[in-house]
């Protein structure tokens, strides 16, 4: 446009003149001492299956080709599968490449799987992964560092999180490095961490749906203590619903070890993490709310009370009034689940 300023769209490009998508995440991993090191962490043997996640060009890949007997690359990106066929098209390495586009497959046999993945997948990313069958080895996947921190916090740390609890109860979760901005290609908003995810063999004998109604109850407000929450009259109601619906089913013992068993077996269940991050930041709101509940209820009487008095024996048996979820391990939050379950109360 004469006597105009044209404005330029500035765009970073790949391998081989593709241009990035930022709104696939699309971050390259370009430090090569990085990627040896990300190999090296992931124990890659020689007889591995390797499950690629976010291959990107291939820089990782190569370098995964090189130690295991074969890589299944998942890319979101149908360029980039295309890309990383050209790039190891005639080369040594081709016949044990199979890249493959991630919305059109399902996960194969693995043994190991490494990912740089875009980050706002990363909570059902590890949990397709922990879902998956047979149990894989190990996962070593580059995760966002606030995300990563959550995965490895402890009881009693700030960012300690339903996420942390679902996770550590499936696998053993370690924080293996941190990563820069800088690292990548164009350099993302945020810092990163990669992480080594290690399932659980045997998995815990718990029922999936009932644990997640538990520790999802728990953490809504992780640092009240668990008396303060179960005299809301909102969770009194619910868990007062399913105890007189189930008593009026009169289901048999044999029915409940069916179903819990079948449950067990879903870990899948555990999938739905994505509102943790924003969830739980705020955990002091609506406070003066909650008390107001207990102040309602407080005056109550009959039947609810009795309910409620029933409730508060089941906290007071395990010594559970006065903790607080924040505080509480998975072997905690098991003893308080069977203690409920035995009393007929249930969370699904």
């Amino acid at each position: 446009m004469a006597g105009g300023k044209v404005q330029k769209k500035r765009q970073q490009h790949l391998q081989g003149g593709i241009p990035f998508e930022k709104s696939k995440g699309q971050h390259i991993l370009k430090n090569p001492m990085l990627v040896d090191t990300i190999v090296q962490k992931a124990g890659v043997q020689p007889t591995d299956v390797v499950l690629e996640i976010g291959p990107g060009t291939g820089n990782l890949t190569r370098k995964l080709l090189d130690a295991a007997k074969s890589v299944v690359a998942v890319e979101l990106d149908p360029r980039m599968v295309l890309e990383l066929n050209r790039r190891f098209h005639a080369t040594p390495h081709a016949s044990r490449l199979k890249a493959r586009d991630v919305l059109k497959c399902d996960l194969p046999y693995f043994d190991i799987c490494v990912a740089n993945i875009p980050y706002q997948i990363s909570s059902p990313l590890t949990f397709k992964l922990l879902s998956h069958r047979p149990v894989f080895r190990c996962a070593v996947i580059m995760f966002q560092r606030e995300f990563a921190m959550r995965l490895v916090a402890n009881p009693g740390d700030n960012l300690y999180c339903r996420l942390s609890v679902n996770v550590q109860l499936l696998a053993r979760v370690s924080h293996l490095l941190k990563v820069g901005r800088n690292n990548f290609r164009p350099p993302p908003k945020v810092d990163s961490s990669v992480v080594r995810i290690e399932p659980r063999r045997p998995l815990p004998p718990v029922n999936f749906k009932e644990w997640d109604g538990l520790v999802r109850l728990c953490f809504n407000r992780k640092n009240k203590t668990l008396g303060s929450i179960f005299k809301q009259k909102s969770v009194l109601a619910l868990l007062e619903k399913n105890y007189k619906t189930l008593q009026s089913l009169q289901l048999s013992q044999n029915l409940h070890v069916e179903e819990d068993k079948k449950a067990s077996d879903d870990v899948a269940v555990l999938a739905d993490m994505v509102e943790d991050l924003s969830m739980e930041i705020n955990d002091g709101r609506d406070e003066e709310d909650m008390e107001m509940e207990e102040e309602d209820l407080a005056g109550g009487g009959g039947e609810g009370s009795s309910f409620k008095e029933k409730i508060m024996g089941i906290l007071q048996q395990g010594d559970f009034a006065e903790k607080r979820a924040s505080k509480l391990t998975q072997v905690d939050f098991l003893y308080l689940l069977s203690l409920f379950n035995k009393a007929g109360i249930h969370f699904s």
